[in-house]
């Protein structure tokens, strides 16, 4: 069953706090896990969560720090002497410890590391920091479990059993030479069906999946799930085994691209939680909303220019806004279809086939509201020109706001420009200018106007 945080359990822990009763505390929170813990500081405020976090055991506190709230995690760690985090990384795997470290300035960082007990642990984390955080060497962990070909089962599992104490969860056994060089993969069928005395180097799997320490976040992530990887190698310049990058970092990046595409296909330009700082969230959402202004702006004039034609013929100005809010969303879904297909790998450059298609169902989206249209303002206005006229120019407005949302994501992709950019106000503003402009044109053509 799911923990869900009560108004009783947070009343029962500030009773607690104020009573120094640390070991009722530890009696309520120890048999949680760390991620429900952390739901529930992220409802304390910043003195009761670091009383807390004070309280319970370092093996604990130190998982809890990945799930907190960046603004109660940076609280947090401000409140804590150097040596006091130094314990809480020496808990965590590497790439999650470089995380939290990273977050630090650089002499608190510096006092950190001198403090760490674990000298090879704190080697790792200081060669973690130095990727790039949207790299794979950004993402990857040291504890994995190699072999080297040379040696014989034997060696193997005797070797495997020592490297196995400091890794979590083994998901996969690599195989390396004596240069460390990454050679392939060891099944732990084949591992356990033969003899002791056989050589690594006649058993172990040379078709491998691996990515290189500059190889982009969300490309390590395509890899993985294309391969339906749990786990994949790290490798250097050299083809050096460096570290592996397990499901649940693959997992945040997934998640945080997806918040990222969402928040700009609705305008928003930088990353923001709904608890940030109204300052923040403005500073986020305006930028679209004066470029939005400025487009519209446009549009206005363009309305102007064409007082002339909706003077003679008044229902064409009834019929902008349906026109407006119909390209919108032809486009909007259009360049939807393919940032999705460019992030999943199912699109990856401009397809006449793909292209042909969508103009297709546009088409046939088109004629149909046309149609209705049409048959609409006969009924309303009896001016069949007019309406034969607006149904014309809906369908070639629906046809251009198709075609511009399906190209631009293509052509911001193809420029190493995050095409979810394109999915939001970018479209349905463009489409605005665009479209008031061929409507009113189409329409001046078939009235002689």
């Amino acid at each position: 069953m799911e923990f869900k945080v009560s108004k009783e359990l947070i009343q029962q822990l500030e009773e607690h706090i104020v009573n120094k009763n640390d070991k009722e505390l530890e009696v309520l929170l120890n048999d949680l896990h760390h991620a429900d813990i952390a739901e529930i500081l992220d409802e304390l405020d910043f003195d009761e969560a670091t009383y807390i976090f004070r309280v319970l055991d370092s093996d604990k506190t130190a998982e809890i720090l990945l799930e907190l709230e960046d603004d109660l995690r940076e609280n947090i760690l401000s409140r804590l002497s150097p040596k006091e985090i130094a314990e809480e990384l020496d808990e965590l795997e590497t790439n999650d410890a470089a995380d939290i470290i990273g977050e630090l300035s650089q002499e608190i960082k510096a006092e950190v590391i001198s403090e760490m007990l674990d000298v090879e642990h704190a080697k790792d984390i200081v060669d973690l920091l130095r990727y790039d955080e949207n790299s794979a060497g950004g993402l990857m962990g040291k504890e994995l479990v190699k072999v080297n070909e040379n040696w014989n089962v034997l060696t193997c599992v005797k070797e495997m059993r020592i490297q196995a104490e400091n890794v979590s969860r083994v998901h996969s056994i690599y195989v390396v030479d004596d240069e460390n060089r990454l050679k392939g993969r060891l099944s732990l069928k084949d591992l356990l069906t033969t003899s002791t005395k056989t050589q690594i180097g006649d058993i172990y799997i040379r078709k491998l999946n691996f990515v290189n320490v500059d190889t982009e976040d969300v490309e390590v992530a395509r890899i993985m799930q294309k391969y339906d990887l749990e786990a994949i190698p790290v490798v250097d310049e050299l083809g050096r085994l460096v570290g592996r990058i397990t499901i649940d970092d693959i997992v945040d990046v997934i998640k945080d691209e997806a918040d990222k595409d969402y928040q700009l296909a609705a305008g928003i330009t930088q990353d923001v939680e709904s608890n940030d700082s109204v300052l923040e969230l403005t500073k986020a959402r305006l930028p679209w909303l004066l470029i939005g202004m400025v487009i519209e702006i446009v549009a206005s004039f363009v309305l102007k220019g064409n007082e002339e034609i909706f003077k003679l013929h008044s229902t064409l100005i009834i019929f902008v806004p349906l026109l407006s809010a119909t390209a919108g969303n032809i486009g909007v879904q259009a360049s939807a279809i393919v940032v999705q297909g460019l992030a999943n790998g199912t699109l990856k450059e401009f397809s006449r086939a793909y292209f042909t298609k969508e103009i297709t169902v546009s088409m046939i989206s088109g004629s149909i509201i046309s149609l209705l249209l049409l048959g609409y303002h006969s009924i309303m206005y009896q001016q069949y020109l007019v309406g034969f006229a607006i149904s014309i120019s809906m369908i070639v407005v629906i046809l251009f706001a198709a075609t511009l949302g399906t190209l631009v994501p293509l052509f911001l992709h193809k420029n190493k420009i995050d095409p979810a950019i394109a999915t939001g106000p970018f479209i349905t503003t463009t489409n605005d200018v665009f479209g008031i402009m061929l409507y009113f044109g189409v329409a001046k053509l078939i009235l002689g106007v």
